[in-house]
């Protein structure tokens, strides 16, 4: 079976056919999936998902791109939705200097808080980050993340870059990205990193693979994300498959 560690099914993108799409997963040999709530919204939407399937759990936690909005009310919500029974991290949280906004120093505290928070509920992070490597390995630093534990989502650095994050013991995610033909440094990242180290992921509705890049992603198409780390690791897809199932029930602690 395949264990989903990373998508956004509270997404409006499935609007139309959520409820079939899902209820369908266990039939495509998706046995689990983690939603990832990445604003006060999704926070909430996602739990209603938690709630209404057996196989989808939760990781809840604000998106670098959202913190703006984030106050003291908020983040006290979100420190008791955190509590749930089915909320296996806290996430999706980090840093994205993609954009302008928000201010770095707003993401940085945000981070920072979110990292302490996940310290406190013994639960592992799901990291974002996008073109702030060095921050954030500087904050994960600052807050102990050897001692949390989690998974650097959607990675997008080089194999350098990797080893610190593994040398903190965190997962690294692998979604669609990998398939990409012009991938070539994470195709390398990937070669590098142990296999007991890496999960799978969509980041559903996002970033679909090879070749179904630029449509909407879900579950159903990791095999492809498979196959393309077992062509790289030299290894079986059946392999991969096992080894990233138990890889991901040790992330979340399941």
């Amino acid at each position: 079976m395949i264990f989903e560690t990373h998508a956004h099914y509270d997404d409006e993108a499935f609007a139309e056919d959520r409820e079939g799409l899902l209820k369908a997963m266990p039939e495509s040999g998706v046995g689990r999936i983690v939603n990832i709530g990445a604003s006060p919204a999704s926070c909430r939407t996602t739990m209603e998902l938690m709630e209404k399937y057996e196989f989808v759990y939760g990781a809840l936690g604000i998106h670098p791109s959202e913190t703006a909005a984030l106050n003291e009310g908020l983040f006290s919500e979100l420190k008791e939705q955190c509590r749930h029974k089915k909320c296996v991290a806290v996430g999706e949280i980090g840093l994205d200097y993609y954009w302008q906004e928000p201010e770095r120093e707003i993401q940085k505290n945000w981070f920072m808080r979110q990292m302490q928070l996940a310290g406190e509920l013994h639960l592992p992070v799901v990291i974002h980050s996008r073109e702030a490597a060095m921050d954030t390995i500087e904050i994960m630093k600052a807050a102990h993340a050897e001692e949390i534990g989690g998974v650097i989502h959607c990675f997008s650095y080089t194999k350098e870059t990797a080893e610190v994050f593994l040398k903190m013991g965190f997962y690294i995610g692998i979604g669609g990205v990998v398939t990409f033909k012009n991938a070539k440094k994470l195709k390398e990242a990937v070669e590098y990193i142990p296999v007991e180290r890496l999960v799978v992921e969509t980041d559903s509705p996002y970033l679909a693979p090879e070749p179904y890049r630029g449509k909407r992603n879900d579950s159903a198409k990791i095999p492809l994300v498979i196959n393309e780390i077992a062509r790289i690791k030299q290894l079986l897809p059946q392999e991969v498959e096992k080894i990233t199932w138990e890889n991901a029930c040790a992330l979340y602690r399941m």
